[in-house]
């Protein structure tokens, strides 16, 4: 048990056999009798989210040490990362979809402290928020959370048409530009393209500036690849909102709102430790610390190089399972530009539905998660070696006992 303790301060191994006893004798299984899994897969919430380098760690164990304020903290962070972003203010908020209901909140109330008292129920006209309907997605329910009504609009011409003086908020979705689908970034053949109807995020914002209403853009799923961190700041984004936990490797649990200075403001006052609608949205000193850390960490990156790794190890994991009877493994390229491994079968030798092969593989040991594709963003150097073992027995067993009529 002492390598799985020892991980987060550099103690990783990376021989497979190691790896699995790690996998068996770790903190969640001596502790909760949780065993975790193989991640095979994009970040995905349910599913743990995300690593965090030693170096946030260590920052995050030193900032538990001290008592601060947490307004002092929370602006004196906003400006550091705003600096970071090339934007003029910035907050820290409890991930991705907190700083979408914050920022509709700011959009809803300025700093007026009558309108953040009534949140979530506005009473002013004032508050809707127009939205594509391509890039309506699960999650801008945030935005009804904040008290907006939600104004769909399918073509350009009727997106222009529910432009009224009513409209607070226009909502875009960075990854609707790459993809006709809802989803992490999916093999290019399932997701095409989209249409010449999608409005792009720029094509909003310039009709968001005309009619003097704020643009938010939720890129929270676009980095490293999906987007340039700085891309849509720079094309006139009045708020962009980033996950903490997934490209940027910080605390699962936290995200950034950042933007137009005093949007940023109003949406500061909406949030803990204030009483507004914000108030449970509680972010805790060690993580605004570790997001400030993971961020510095990621602006000095060299991301292109972290990419192809991912490509490198998708092509060994491939090329591992080559040779398993019935099945073929394909390195594809995913809409974010990266490859993953696409698996598929014949039924006649591998008797299995994806849905078995899924449940399966999370019911095996090691565990290992596998959603659209063999995703490598997420392993540590070594454990792409445990994903072509874990898939070559079970798909290889699986082949057999189909053979034996077992």
């Amino acid at each position: 048990g002492g390598g799985a303790r020892g991980a987060a301060s550099g103690g990783w191994p990376t021989d497979p056999e190691a790896l699995e006893a790690l996998y068996r004798d770790n903190i969640y299984t001596r502790l909760l009798g949780v065993r975790p899994h193989l991640p095979a897969h994009e970040h995905v919430s349910r599913l743990g989210g995300g690593r965090m380098d030693a170096e946030v760690i260590a920052a995050m164990a030193e900032a538990n040490e001290f008592f601060v304020d947490m307004n002092e903290l929370l602006e004196a962070a906003g400006a550091r990362i705003a600096e970071r972003l090339g934007t003029e203010g910035a907050l820290v908020t409890a991930g991705g979809f907190s700083a979408m209901v914050l920022g509709a909140a700011g959009c809803l109330t300025g700093t007026d402290p009558e309108r953040i008292h009534a949140l979530p129920l506005p009473t002013w006209p004032r508050r809707e928020c127009l939205i594509q309907t391509p890039h309506r997605f699960g999650y801008d329910r945030a935005y009804r959370d904040a008290g907006m009504t939600i104004v769909e609009a399918e073509t350009r011409e009727d997106f222009r048409a529910a432009l009224s003086e009513r409209t607070a908020m226009i909502a875009a979705l960075a990854t609707a530009e790459r993809q006709s689908m809802f989803a992490p970034p999916a093999p290019v053949d399932w997701a095409p393209a989209p249409g010449p109807g999608v409005m792009t995020v720029r094509e909003q914002i310039e009709i968001g500036r005309a009619a003097g209403v704020p643009v938010l853009v939720d890129m929270a799923s676009d980095l490293p690849t999906g987007v340039g961190l700085g891309e849509f700041v720079e094309a006139g984004a009045d708020l962009i909102v980033i996950s903490g936990g997934k490209g940027i490797g910080g605390p699962q649990s936290s995200g950034i709102l950042a933007g137009r200075a005093d949007l940023v403001e109003a949406a500061r006052l909406n949030a803990s430790p204030n009483d507004g609608i914000g108030r449970g949205m509680k972010v805790g000193k060690e993580e605004i610390v570790g997001l400030v850390v993971a961020l510095d960490r990621y602006v000095e990156r060299d991301v292109e190089s972290w990419v192809a790794g991912w490509s490198d190890m998708a092509r060994r994991i491939a090329a591992d399972l080559a040779d398993v009877p019935g099945l073929t493994a394909e390195v594809v390229t995913n809409t974010a530009g990266y490859e993953d491994v696409e698996l598929t079968w014949d039924p006649d030798v591998i008797p299995l539905t994806t849905d078995e092969a899924k449940a399966g593989l999370m019911a095996g040991d090691p565990r290992l998660a596998y959603l659209m594709t063999v995703r490598t963003r997420l392993l540590r150097e070594g454990e792409d070696a445990l994903v072509a073992r874990t898939l070559r027995d079970f798909f290889a067993v699986s082949a057999t006992t189909a053979w034996t009529g077992g």
